[in-house]
């Protein structure tokens, strides 16, 4: 009498050539779990060399080209609480970072009425301007060219928050007070 194989019987469950389902679904899941961990941390790690480069090329970098034209960036804006108007022409920043505490200079031209919605957005009003104020340091105006000197029209506020948040000082020149001219110093400290 001849028995009749059933290769579905007889074969053994895993074939000694193939990797078992079981080796297979380990290893995607320990290549998504290293992906999931590795990308977000190479993007921090980028960001971190972006925002926090030495202080000192910073330096070099400012004395040589001033302050940079275009918008901070998002990471700047949202670690020293700026924003730019919509619109805003002239648009220019620059960061300097040090132990103690580190900056961001912005200057910008907008519409007294944008101006005005700016201030509300960083903490203060336009009725906590003083007129004649300047609010921003010789030192600190040097440190990007500004010249914040007699003959203009200023007026200048300061939004003085606890740490770590940041401290604006705020100065609106406004020669022409339907298109006032803002510079902005925002400090973080430790």
């Amino acid at each position: 009498m001849t028995t009749t194989e059933h290769p579905e019987r007889t074969a053994p469950p895993h074939s000694p050539g193939q990797p078992d389902g079981g080796f297979r679904r380990r290893c995607l899941k320990a290549a998504a779990v290293f992906l999931l961990i590795a990308i977000p941390a190479g993007y921090l790690y980028i960001s971190a060399m972006q925002s926090r480069g030495g202080s000192e090329s910073k330096k070099e970098q400012a004395a040589a080209s001033g302050l940079e034209e275009g918008w901070p960036t998002r990471l700047q804006r949202r670690l020293y609480e700026v924003t730019v108007p919509p619109y805003a022409e002239d648009v220019a920043s620059y960061e300097t970072n040090a132990w103690k505490a580190s900056s961001l200079f912005l200057q910008f031209t907008t519409t007294r009425e944008k101006f005005d919605k700016w201030l509300a957005d960083v903490g203060t009003s336009a009725s906590e301007l003083e007129e004649g104020e300047v609010t921003i340091d010789e030192d600190e105006a040097a440190e990007v060219g500004w010249d914040l000197g007699g003959g203009h029209r200023w007026a200048g506020t300061t939004v003085d928050q606890d740490k770590p948040k940041p401290s604006l000082e705020i100065t609106a020149n406004l020669d022409d007070p339907k298109y006032p001219r803002v510079f902005v110093v925002s400090t973080t400290t430790p």
